[in-house]
């Protein structure tokens, strides 16, 4: 046969496991030997049987050879029919058999036919090859080969032989703690436009439990009746698998609201949360059945795709780039992502390299040779410029890749801009911006009105443009309020409204609640070439003119004209007349409470309504701003809020409790603390912070632990305050806000949310409550030792050599007196030397005031300090403690606490753990301090102070029953 004259048929190598038991197609199976068997009944998708061809196309090509598209015809009726096996739903119900008498047809015709076969989970799931080897995930075990009624060939596996066999089901991942959920339900443009999305037959999306032959996942799937996505979050903008429908070769129905899609060699197996869910999704893909088959590659071929670094095969087919995980997923259909040309700029960025930008990620692959680049290069700009041939100001916007799309539904290529908002929007957004009004929105053509197009306007939409307003104007917008380009106008008016009228998704300045302060602001800011918190300010509602209230100020332009600053001064000037934006301060919400049980899952949460059943719902943990502890007496629960969700979790025991929380924490701060140092912590939340008058801002994440507060910034720096009896706290309900008032400074503390700030504002006074230097039921620790390490931990935790140094011993002498005599009115000075006196006077009051570990419970911490097991050992500690008289044992943890701090900052101090253990480890034992284990005990009380000494005082301080 010559290669003008392809064969009609490809042959497709066996599964090894038939030829290794001696089963083909001219040697019967024992199943055969031993008489037909009926074929299984199954829920079919027609009430006749329903006419579908498939016609196997070839190219001459060798890379093309095995590429098949596919023509299907006659959707289905409504299901719910029992048929025989020609019935079962294969895709298609009937395949062409080659005539030709050779044994490699007839091998042909035999693996063609087995893809359309049932293939029961229960087989694959006990398959012993590596579950990453792709081409072996989805072999057909031993069984027969039987031709059914209408022609087609059907494999029968050995399992069904055995009627009376149970299937056994892969099972999602249990859930490991109990949640109740308060979410808010927005009466927005998206619940109208889901609400719509549902009557389509074709359309469908919702979280599905996934297996691809062993592993399992969770992810958000939808099917726009051409093509089935998978992400694992569902604002992820690339997928983890794709799929044409026309690619699909069988759909196999399952209970348990399970079911499973076959695309040849390869499957998938879903499980949804409910019947419905299934039964909708079985429709939708039933109802693609007739679809256009996907176009052919006008280029394909393997590269390397870096960060990862792997192997990939890419296709060029229309205005995408697909990109799959080998060349055989290329031939089955099954892609990885596709990357939309008409949001993509390429560039060469070496002779065997190259990049392809968008608003979302950046591909950097590499070829074999310099000759496959070129032609890679020349096909994907070939590709841009077909869709492209707009104006110089639209494509020198456009270099921004943020720019390539609406930055309000996403289309691709918008060609209008709102200049005062700073977005560059769709035909269709552009109608809703002007419905608000010019003094709300100034909207222009990016090729017609070139005159308002000045060099600094667009330098303003390149640097900044969509990226810099979406984190304002959209900071807070929840997946499922985001619309798309093919919403209804009054969904999509509603939206832009939502958004830029009322400003329901901003982020609102840390000044916005005063007006004075935000002008001031302004004018202040304007002069530097910080745009980003210029924007952030007139979307808060500051005034570009306000000489008019008060004739003696500049107004923000003249003080940006002055300093030189023209993008400032052309952002103010679209900016001037605009409306004062009137923004609603609190969004009309229904609040829906759902008994659920939860795991997690990497950055995940997952929800399902039944312990082992699928996933309902995910909450992506990079979304939450704050955990609290909220655990008391017998029950151990901790509350989580994201933007949009309230999750209270609860657990038996305070092991599984903690784990959990710990597990968001380390989450939610990215990595900013090690695991060691959130043991204690009660709250973590992100906050905009501001110290005294200064109205500069900076975004943190804060940490309370006991009394100590620590503030931690995005440059990854770290600093500590101790809330004692001197700190007072305001709460600034209205405005989200705590402050906290030191002898020294004032800390303005501004919360996203307001159940966020009203909790850190009890979480604060309930530290405070515990400074008080009166007597206390459970001990106190004395007045001045709590002064020294307050006024430490204050401003001596970076000096070099805390607590190894020695101060001036006259003055170390002076201060003890002080001290004893009027603990709170002795001065402490700040600066270096006199921190070095206060931590030498604090070792001196620790010796000669008492004893912190009385010299008859010595030997007992001795006999602890060499026992080998770290949990027995660990469990000692918190015996004795409980022993200690409550004075010593609230003075020792607060001493530990404190040098636990100290630690923390030994890149800065140069005072590890062990350091201070060798220092202190004489204070508490005296004569036995050359003991190396005691050495060891010291140590582990400053590391482990958490998990020591909260357990064991809050054991204590727990009420007898009666």
């Amino acid at each position: 046969m010559s290669v003008s004259d392809p064969p009609d048929i490809i042959p497709v190598p066996k599964p090894r496991l038939r030829y290794s038991r001696g089963v083909g197609v001219g040697q019967p199976s024992s199943s055969e030997r031993n008489g037909p068997l009926p074929c299984p009944d199954v829920t079919a998708g027609t009430q006749t049987k329903s006419e579908v061809e498939t016609d196997i196309k070839h190219e001459v090509s060798v890379d093309d050879s095995s590429r098949q598209l596919r023509s299907i015809s006659a959707p289905p009726d409504p299901p719910h029919v029992k048929a025989s096996c020609s019935e079962t739903r294969p895709w298609p119900d009937s395949i062409p058999i080659s005539t030709s008498s050779s044994p490699d047809a007839a091998r042909a015709a035999e693996a063609v036919s087995s893809d359309d076969c049932p293939v029961i989970p229960d087989l694959l799931r006990n398959d012993h090859h590596d579950s990453d080897n792709d081409s072996l995930t989805d072999q057909v075990t031993e069984g027969r080969t039987e031709i059914c009624p209408n022609g087609g060939i059907h494999q029968v596996p050995k399992s069904q032989d055995v009627q009376n066999k149970p299937d056994r089901f892969n099972k999602p991942r249990a859930a490991t703690i109990r949640v109740s959920r308060k979410k808010q339900t927005l009466s927005g443009p998206r619940q109208k436009a889901e609400a719509s999305h549902s009557e389509c037959a074709v359309a469908q999306s919702s979280w599905l439990d996934v297996w691809r032959g062993r592993k399992h996942n969770v992810l958000w799937a939808s099917l726009d009746g051409h093509v089935m996505s998978m992400w694992k979050k569902r604002t992820d903008k690339f997928t983890e698998y794709m799929f044409h429908a026309t690619s699909i070769t069988n759909i196999r129905e399952q209970d348990q609201g399970r079911f499973s899609i076959h695309l040849q060699k390869k499957h998938f197996e879903f499980m949804a949360h409910s019947e419905a869910v299934r039964e909708r999704w079985l429709m939708s893909l039933y109802a693609t059945r007739g679809r256009e088959p996907i176009s052919a590659p006008k280029q394909h071929g393997p590269l390397i795709m870096k960060d990862p670094r792997k192997k990939v095969y890419t296709a060029i087919r229309g205005y995408s780039l697909w990109i799959y995980s080998s060349k055989e997923d290329f031939t089955v259909g099954l892609g990885m992502m596709c990357v939309s040309m008409n949001i993509a700029s390429v560039k060469a960025t070496g002779r065997h390299s190259f990049s392809l930008i968008t608003p979302y990620r950046t591909f950097n692959f590499s070829a074999d040779s310099a000759k496959e680049t070129a032609a890679w290069l020349e096909s994907l700009n070939e590709v841009i410029r077909s869709a492209l041939s707009y104006s110089e100001v639209a494509l020198r916007l456009w270099l921004s890749p943020c720019n390539k799309v609406c930055a309000d539904c996403g289309a691709a290529n918008p060609e209008w801009a709102s200049v005062n908002l700073l977005v560059v929007i769709c035909e269709a957004c552009a109608g809703a911006h002007r419905s608000m009004g010019s003094n709300r929105s100034k909207v222009r053509g990016l090729k017609l009105d070139n005159k308002v197009w000045t060099e600094p306007l667009i330098q303003l939409f390149v640097l900044y443009g969509n990226k810099a307003a979406s984190s304002v104007w959209g900071h807070s917008i929840p997946p499922t309020e985001q619309i798309g380009p093919d919403v209804s106008p009054d969904q999509r008016l509603e939206f832009i409204l939502a958004k830029y009228r009322k400003g329901l998704y901003r982020k609102a300045h840390p000044l916005a609640a005063n007006q004075k302060l935000l002008d001031q602001r302004l004018r202040e800011v304007v002069c530097g070439a910080n745009v980003e918190e210029t924007l952030s300010l007139l979307c808060s509602g500051a005034r570009v003119s306000c000489s008019a209230t008060d004739p003696e100020l500049h107004s923000a332009i003249s003080e940006a004209e002055n300093a030189g600053q023209v993008l400032q001064t052309e952002l103010l000037r679209h900016n001037e007349f605009v409306e004062a934006p009137d923004f609603e301060q609190t969004r009309h919400s229904e609040e829906q409470i759902e008994e659920l049980h939860g795991k997690l899952d990497e950055e995940r949460f997952l929800f399902s309504q039944e312990n082992e059943s699928a996933a309902c719902d995910v909450l992506d943990l990079t979304e939450v701003i704050s955990v609290f502890d909220c655990s008391a007496g017998e029950t151990h629960e901790f509350e989580a809020l994201s933007l949009t969700d309230s999750v209270i979790c609860r657990a038996n025991g305070r092991d599984a409790l903690l784990s959990h929380m710990l597990h968001i924490m380390k989450i939610v701060l990215a990595g900013a603390v090690v695991e060691e140092d959130l043991l204690g912590v009660c709250a973590v939340s992100r906050a905009s912070i501001r110290w005294g008058a200064a109205l500069q801002c900076a975004d943190v994440w804060c940490t309370l632990q006991d009394r100590d507060m620590s503030i931690h910034t995005k440059h990854g720096s770290t600093d500590t305050v101790t809330l004692d009896s001197q700190t007072r706290c305001h709460l600034q309900r209205s405005e989200n806000c705590i402050l906290l008032e030191f002898p020294d400074r004032t800390l303005h503390m501004q919360f996203e949310l307001e159940r966020s700030c009203v909790r850190w504002h009890e979480l604060v006074q309930r530290a405070l409550r515990s400074t008080t230097d009166g007597p206390q039921r459970s001990g106190s620790v004395p007045c001045s030792i709590d002064r020294c390490i307050s006024h430490i931990t204050q401003y001596g935790l970076k000096v070099e050599g805390l607590y190894r140094r020695c101060g001036v011993v006259p003055q170390i002498s002076k201060l003890v007196d002080a001290l004893s005599v009027s603990p709170r009115g002795a001065l402490l000075e700040t600066d270096e030397l006199s921190i070095l006196d206060i931590s030498g006077a604090l070792k001196q009051i620790l010796r000669q005031s008492f004893e912190l570990i009385p010299n008859t419970h010595r030997p007992r911490w001795l006999k602890a300090a060499v026992l080998s097991d770290e949990k027995q050992r660990l469990q000692t500690y918190r015996k004795l403690l409980k022993q200690l008289p409550p004075d010593n044992r609230v003075t020792l943890a607060a001493l530990c606490g404190h040098l636990h701090i100290v630690q923390m900052h030994s890149q800065q101090n140069r005072m590890t753990a062990h350091n201070l253990a060798v220092i202190f480890v004489v204070t508490l034992f005296q004569e036995l301090a050359m003991n190396p284990a005691l050495v060891q005990l010291t140590k582990e009380l400053i590391l482990r102070h958490s998990e020591i000494f909260m357990v064991s005082l809050h054991t204590h301080n727990k009420p007898s029953l009666p």
